[in-house]
């Protein structure tokens, strides 16, 4: 059965070199039920919020399995909440979810698969490991971002149900990996068809692959 192993919200803000000064990236399981909203998890915060948060990330997933994975591959453990994510899960295959997926948590909790996250300085800090952007990037377990389609309450060990698949085959691991014109043409056609409304970062990834394109004819 596929389920939610941790619920993770920020612990305390951090020091950060980067440009905010600051990261919330410092998650850790909560015991409790917590609400969910629109934005988040209830008592949940992000410290950039140019490039985290709002609607469209409102919650970020993470496996198990990839955790798993990473843990061997770095031997050390890979706690709940390490990479900032609001949910550990288990038992779903978070990176093959495609696009405008929606899961029902719990009894009351809906949500959507927006897009994938995409690896920062702050993360590379907060992890100490060498070039580990590239690292994880190269790897393609990157989990998706969640928007909220209906607000409830979650907790570890609610269960995970897949409610509905656009059918578009476009997955969060491909368009991490390789997101191309054909893809974005498939996203584009299943939008226009009512099986999804693309997220702002998608529509904006979009338009990067089609002015890349239209530059690459120009030449």
């Amino acid at each position: 059965m596929a389920e939610i192993l941790a619920v993770c919200r920020v612990e305390q803000l951090l020091h950060d070199s980067g440009i905010i000064g600051v990261t919330a990236i410092d998650k850790r399981p909560v015991e409790k039920r917590l609400r969910v909203r629109p934005l988040g998890l209830y008592g949940d915060v992000q410290a950039n919020r140019k490039h985290h948060g709002g609607a469209s990330k409102a919650l970020y997933a993470y496996a198990e399995e990839d955790a798993d994975f990473w843990a061997q591959e770095l031997g050390r453990d890979i706690p709940p909440g390490l990479f900032g994510e609001n949910l550990r899960t288990a038992g779903i295959d978070v990176n093959g979810a495609e696009i405008g997926e929606r899961w029902a948590i719990g009894d009351e909790l809906i949500v959507e698969v927006t897009c994938p996250r995409q690896p920062c300085g702050t993360f590379q800090r907060r992890m100490r490991e060498p070039q580990w952007v590239k690292r994880f990037t190269l790897e393609g377990r990157p989990g998706p971002y969640l928007s909220v389609v209906k607000s409830g309450h979650v907790r570890a060990g609610d269960s995970i149900r897949v409610l509905s698949r656009p059918g578009h085959g476009v997955t969060i691991a491909s368009w991490f990996q390789d997101a191309d014109a054909a893809q974005a043409d498939a996203l584009e056609a299943a939008e226009a068809e009512g099986a999804l409304s693309l997220a702002p970062e998608m529509r904006e990834a979009i338009a990067h692959i089609r002015k890349s394109h239209l530059l690459v004819l120009d030449k």
